[in-house]
């Protein structure tokens, strides 16, 4: 059973798809073998990204495939390590039935009040839908200045939930990268390679303590390790 983990919000524009694309692009580099799974059936912006990244020959491709529901996704995933979910600009039905299959759900979210309350109006819908709430994270993206992610993940936290270590500024050096198949750590600019790997860093980090709380269940239940 591969590990999922899953990238939602409730709008567009604010980081699903390029924290998407930078995760399984650390999942290739470090060898694992991963899909990302594209819900978004009308825009396919991350298989058009990996296609690109394909075609400019990159030494490390992206398997990148679109469904049209999680379940389709996961039948179609079960020979891989890990699954990477970016999901449609907008919460839906199907939005909880995503993070119920997932090992970590993370809701990427920009500055400003438009952005924040949705988001952890989310949260906490799928807290009360059952969804744990250590499974939840939300990661600060597209921000202007350290004053900015310092009143962002002070709204989160207050509100009582988790935001994932370190922040993606809005840079130009990101999109130039993303038009070329490139992610948030492959930029030509080195310090934006390295806030990029410190949010991921902290991402993979939550991943694998939520493995590790997942594995007595999973020998409790007889279905086998999911790493």
């Amino acid at each position: 059973m591969p590990v999922t983990v899953s990238f939602v919000g409730q709008k567009g524009g604010v980081g699903k798809s390029t924290l998407a694309r930078a995760f399984a692009a650390v999942a290739a580099r470090g060898k694992l073998k991963a899909k990302l799974v594209d819900l978004d059936l009308n825009q396919q912006t991350s298989v058009r990204w990996a296609t690109t990244r394909a075609a400019r020959g990159s030494t490390f491709p992206v398997d990148a495939e679109a469904f049209s529901t999680i379940e389709d996704a996961l039948a179609h995933s079960q020979s891989v390590d890990l699954v990477i979910v970016d999901t449609p600009g907008h919460a839906s039905p199907e939005t909880l039935e995503i993070a119920r299959k997932s090992h970590v759900v993370v809701l990427p979210t920009g500055a400003s009040t438009d952005d924040l309350y949705p988001t952890v109006l989310l949260l906490y819908e799928l807290e009360q839908m059952g969804i744990p709430k250590d499974r939840l994270a939300v990661a600060l993206c597209r921000l202007l200045e350290l004053r900015e992610e310092h009143a962002a993940r002070k709204y989160v936290n207050t509100a009582g939930y988790e935001t994932l270590h370190g922040s993606i500024p809005e840079r130009a050096g990101y999109r130039s990268a993303h038009n070329q198949g490139q992610s948030l750590t492959e930029t030509t600019d080195q310090a934006l390679n390295r806030r990029a790997r410190t949010l991921m860093e902290s991402l993979l980090e939550k991943v694998l303590v939520q493995l590790k709380a997942s594995k007595p269940c999973e020998k409790q239940t007889g279905n086998g390790s999911i790493a």
